[in-house]
């Protein structure tokens, strides 16, 4: 069985949970309980190698019993995410009996992460995830790595995949409602039905993004605090910070659709089209055929970071008959 023959069931909601909304918000109005099922867990400091001295907080964890031979799965979140988010913790609750190893990174700033970067993550921030692998004792990787990101870590995981091309430790990555064109999604989070979205998720980052440990200018505080938008705030926090001559320059440079082609390893990307956060048209403009090593799950529902099934959660499903099948 080849990475690209996964013969995944169609998507069918689990009710009450239909439509795009429902999809989206379940896990914050059911709060569902994940088993710990790890056999244990490690804190590990991972530090990055840009001369900011940041340090990155991830959580690894050990299964019962370690199949040799298989890859480590590393998994970024999504905007206001951690190693703790339900997403991140039930996916590896599903790996972990198969005998993988999961690391649970927090991003740049995320969680634990805070009180030790002066920086912050964003969607385009890929030499992160490649500093925290080459920080990895290397016992963790001797098998590779396979990369595992939702939402904006999506982005930042195919971003990687396509710098790296066929000569580096990412063996295989997925993609979970990645904002492949990080324009067309603040867009579209500041179209009227999607503004409680945006501004749940603005109120998080924005927390996030001032708390202790950041470095901030108080001329870049201050737009912190103004931004009424992720279109704003990354016009006037993002794209400066970042070095960004513009906005739209700043998009352009982190959007993983600009990245695809030169992916060479088995990749798999999971989207919903009604996802009501991240847009689906970007991905009909990509010629997925053009690219042999990137395999696609598209669904018609399962809004965003949802896809909560009759027999469970779509997407780790996909994610794990993808890796059996590598």
């Amino acid at each position: 069985m080849t990475p690209f023959a996964l013969d995944l069931p169609p998507f069918r909601p689990r009710p009450p949970w239909l439509g795009a909304h429902l999809q989206t918000v379940r896990n914050a109005l059911a709060k569902p309980a994940v088993p710990r099922v790890a056999a244990g867990s490690k804190a590990l400091r991972l530090p990055v190698r840009d001369g900011t001295g940041d340090v990155l907080h991830a959580t690894l964890d050990l299964p019962a019993e370690v199949r040799e031979g298989l890859p480590l799965v590393l998994m970024a979140h999504g905007v206001s995410g951690s190693a703790e988010s339900f997403y991140m913790r039930a996916t590896a609750a599903d790996l972990l009996p198969l005998g993988y190893r999961v690391l649970r990174l927090n991003l740049r700033g995320a969680g634990p992460s805070r009180i030790d970067c002066r920086r912050h993550y964003h969607a385009g921030r890929s030499g992160d995830l490649r500093d925290a692998i080459a920080a990895l004792p290397a016992g963790l990787t001797a098998a590779g790595v396979v990369a595992v990101g939702f939402s904006l870590g999506g982005n930042t995981v195919l971003k990687l995949a396509g710098e790296q091309g066929a000569d580096g430790p990412v063996v295989a990555a997925a993609s979970v409602c990645a904002p492949i064109d990080m324009g067309a999604t603040t867009r579209n989070l500041n179209r009227r039905a999607n503004r409680p979205f945006q501004a749940y998720l603005l109120k998080g980052f924005k927390i996030e993004y001032v708390a202790p440990g950041a470095e901030l200018t108080d001329e870049l505080r201050a737009a912190v605090a103004a931004a009424r938008s992720f279109a704003e705030f990354d016009a006037t926090v993002s794209a400066p910070r970042n070095g960004a001559p513009d906005v739209e320059s700043f998009y352009r440079e982190n959007s993983s659709k600009h990245y695809l082609a030169g992916i060479r390893v088995p990749t798999l990307a999971i989207a919903a089209e009604d996802d009501p956060i991240v847009p689906f048209a970007p991905y009909r403009t990509v010629d997925w055929r053009a690219l042999p090593a990137v395999v696609t799950a598209f669904t018609p529902g399962g809004g965003h970071v949802g896809h909560h099934g009759r027999n469970g959660i779509w997407y780790i499903e996909a994610i794990r008959r993808f890796l059996s099948a590598l």
